[in-house]
């Protein structure tokens, strides 16, 4: 008989899956805490406790090894003392000269920016140039006290004397520490030394030198900034003459008559301190002017010119004209009195009538005197007018001439403006350095100095054995995670849902080859009871109950797959169902020897059906259960693959689920072959078959990438040859479990 070694799974095993599942998505849909998964928290402290537990010895190694690697390290080690020195370091210094802006002072720091100020000062303090200072202060390079207090050996060797200072420096710069804590101006140096005295030096000497620094280093960017604004000053001062040069060069030569003092900007200079602008202004305003006089001139002619001119208001109002008016006007009263009394040929009439054409004749005289003055006038200011326009045209010229050549001109006053106003600016400032000039205080002040330690400060056995018992907890986590991570194989029920994402139909527990057929004959056996749990999961696979076809499959040989077919099919078929198996592994056929054992004939089969040598009926097999028929595989033919991939074939499959109940494929392993994912295909339903402890995760993906190709629905998979009592499994749920014994008395 083919070996096939099984597992048990829970009955309810398959349902309960399906059940939390779904129970997972419900909560999912309706907004639950995604904390629970399948019922369940998602961190899951029974089973941590359970790897806890599997890898017991393991963890109890490495911890156990870190605290004694701690212990031993802590008794070699040299003890060490720490001495401290406390300093307070402020914003700014105080303000000697009064002057906030002085360059030798601290500039005013706000609010928001005092941390990166005092993160600046400890920057400063953890720099290579301090503790360069500090080994030049104490004379610390080749000091071979130095070494025996800093637990050093003295170099030795052909060391360059850079060599030398960068080993001692190294030295000092490991040794030291800055801290500054948080909302704090206090800053604190430390120093660790084998010698508690060396050790408050160093702390103290440090601190000095700092405040040293600070001092040195304020004045001399004081100084730097002094030489810096004379050279700027001298530089700008030459280009002020050159600019005032090249300025009153142009002025010249464009012959451009400037009073830049009176004109506060530029566009003042350029629209009221030319000659040629302000002439033509005035001349503008005098021609409008002229405009105006001609054109009342010109309306005082056309009025007198084209009426009587005695009617015109110029002569009315002429005194001559008035006078002779009013004699007109009373010599003619006294005529029409002498007319009244006399004959027109009365010398008086005679007379008076004379006098009155007297007076016409003068009148008109008059008149036209004026009105030859109207008219004079008139020419006279269209004469003036004309002079003035075109004197007007004439100087618009010029000044659009000018302002072409002012565009210049105004880059150069611009210029030499502006390099009055920074020549005028460094003057004030070098003025102001050189009355400030070494006048500082320093900002930095010592609150504590470093007294000598009395304790040592390390090496402490309590922080180290705490330290080492982390350290082994992580490096005990790290290899279980690890080993957990590269240990890819199917081992425990647990692991067919967390490393596969497949949901879990059935245990199999593991039997002696020879014990398979007894316990499946044997209903109370282990095995017969993992192969009922399966068959109920199965019953309750889909949403309509039992799949018509199911493939019974498997990602390598020898798993199990066959001996769970015929479990399956045996199973059902006692539940009074008619089922069909079929073996379609026309390669390595394995069903026919559960029949009738080794050797048996094997002539007729699946292979007779897909050749059309012979009909249903005629390789129809009978079993011990009566409502199950058995299909072997037949003759091995040339070309499995093409057998199975035929039309033929799912019209025979068609032909049996319309005679039977439910039909199981028992089929070739998936990798390799092309059979598997060809008759996954053409079934409702396909399980897998995974060997505990001997499928890899990768295969088994790699199985149900093929098999999800096709589009067929993977019902779930089957744990075989489980064995529960395996201490390599103890941190399983199965772990230790048996299923009920029947017993032949009456206790429970």
């Amino acid at each position: 008989m083919q070996q096939i070694t099984h597992t048990p799974a829970q009955a309810e095993h398959g349902s309960d899956q399906d059940q939390r599942s779904a129970n997972a998505a419900n909560g999912a849909a309706y907004g639950e805490d995604e904390t629970y998964r399948d019922g369940e928290p998602s961190f899951d402290i029974r089973q941590l406790l359970t790897t806890i537990r599997a890898n017991l010895v393991i963890i109890s190694i490495i911890i156990a090894s870190a605290l004694a690697i701690a212990v031993i390290s802590t008794m070699l080690q040299t003890p060490l003392y720490t001495a401290e020195t406390t300093m307070q370091i402020n914003d700014q210094s105080a303000q000697i000269l009064g002057k906030q802006d002085d360059i030798s002072q601290d500039p005013v720091v706000g609010a928001a920016d005092t941390e990166r100020f005092l993160q600046t000062q400890v920057d400063i303090l953890k720099s290579r140039a301090m503790i360069e200072r500090v080994s030049q202060k104490l004379r610390l390079v080749g000091n071979a006290r130095f070494y025996d207090a800093m637990g050093m050996r003295q170099p030795t060797g052909n060391l360059s004397r850079s060599e030398l200072e960068d080993f001692t420096l190294g030295a000092l710069d490991r040794a030291r520490s800055i801290a500054l804590p948080r909302n704090s101006r206090l800053v604190t140096v430390s120093f660790t030394s084998a010698q508690p005295d060396l050790a408050a030096k160093m702390a103290n000497t440090m601190a000095a030198e700092f405040i040293q620094a600070n001092l040195q280093r304020r004045f001399e960017s004081s100084a730097y900034a002094r030489d810096f604004i004379s050279g700027q000053l001298t530089e700008a001062r030459a280009k002020l003459e050159l600019s005032e040069r090249e300025l009153n060069a142009y002025a010249r030569e464009a012959g451009l008559i400037r009073d830049r003092s009176v004109s506060t900007n530029a566009e003042q200079g350029r629209s009221g301190s030319s000659v040629t602008t302000a002439s033509l202004l005035q001349i503008n305003t005098a021609a409008n002017q002229a405009e105006t006089a001609r054109i009342a001139a010109q309306q005082r002619w056309q009025l007198i010119a084209n009426g009587d001119p005695l009617n015109s208001p110029d002569v009315l109002s002429n005194p001559a004209i008035s006078s002779l008016l009013t004699e007109r006007a009373r010599v003619q009263s006294e005529l029409q009195k002498q007319r009244a009394n006399h004959l027109e040929d009365y010398p008086t009439v005679v007379q008076l009538r004379a006098q009155v054409g007297v007076i016409d004749n003068q009148l008109q005289s008059v008149a036209r005197s004026i009105r030859a003055s109207v008219k004079q006038q008139f020419d006279a200011a269209t004469e003036t007018e004309q002079s003035l326009k075109q004197q007007v045209t004439q100087l618009k010229g010029s000044s659009l001439e000018e302002q072409d050549r002012l565009v210049q001109y105004n880059l150069l006053a611009r210029e030499a403006d502006t390099n009055r106003t920074v020549y005028e600016g460094l003057l004030q400032r070098y003025k102001e350095l050189n009355a400030a000039a070494g006048i500082s205080a320093s900002n930095i002040s010592i609150i504590d100095p470093a007294v000598q330690p009395i304790r040592p400060s390390s090496p402490n056995l309590l922080r180290n054995m705490v330290l080492a018992l982390l350290c082994g907890i992580v490096a005990a986590a790290a290899f279980v995670y690890l080993r957990m991570q590269f240990d890819d194989s199917v081992r425990v029920p647990e692991d067919v849902e967390g490393k596969l994402g497949m949901s879990l139909l059935g245990v199999i527990p593991l039997a002696q080859e020879l014990e398979v057929g007894a316990a499946l004959d044997d209903p109370k056996s282990p095995i017969s009871e993992g192969y009922n749990s399966l068959r109920s999961a199965l019953l309750y696979s889909t949403a309509n109950g039992l799949p018509k076809t199911i493939l019974i499959t498997s990602s390598q040989p020898s798993e199990g797959k066959s001996t769970t077919s015929m479990a399956i099919a045996t199973g059902i078929a006692r539940l009074g169902r008619r089922v069909l198996l079929l073996d379609v592994d026309l390669r390595r056929p394995a069903l026919h020897r559960f029949l009738t054992g080794p050797g048996a004939d094997n002539s007729l089969g699946m292979s007779t059906l897909l050749t059309s040598q012979g009909t249903i009926d005629q390789v129809l097999r009978d079993t011990d259960v009566e409502t199950l028929k058995v299909i072997t595989s037949g003759p091995i033919p040339p070309s499995p693959t093409e057998l199975l991939s035929s039309n033929h074939m799912q019209m025979l499959l068609d032909e049996m689920v319309s005679q039977f109940d439910l039909v199981i494929i028992d089929s070739p392993p998936v990798l390799g072959l092309a059979d598997a994912p060809l008759m996954a295909a053409i079934v409702e339903g396909v399980v897998l078959v995974v060997q505990s402890d001997r499928s890899r995760r990768g295969s088994l993906k790699a199985s149900l990438r093929r098999l999800r190709s096709m589009r067929t629905v993977v019902l779930g998979a089957v744990l075989t040859k489980f064995d529960a009592t395996n201490m390599g499994n103890r941190y399983s749920e199965y772990y230790g479990y048996n299923y009920y014994q029947y017993s032949a008395k009456s206790d429970n």
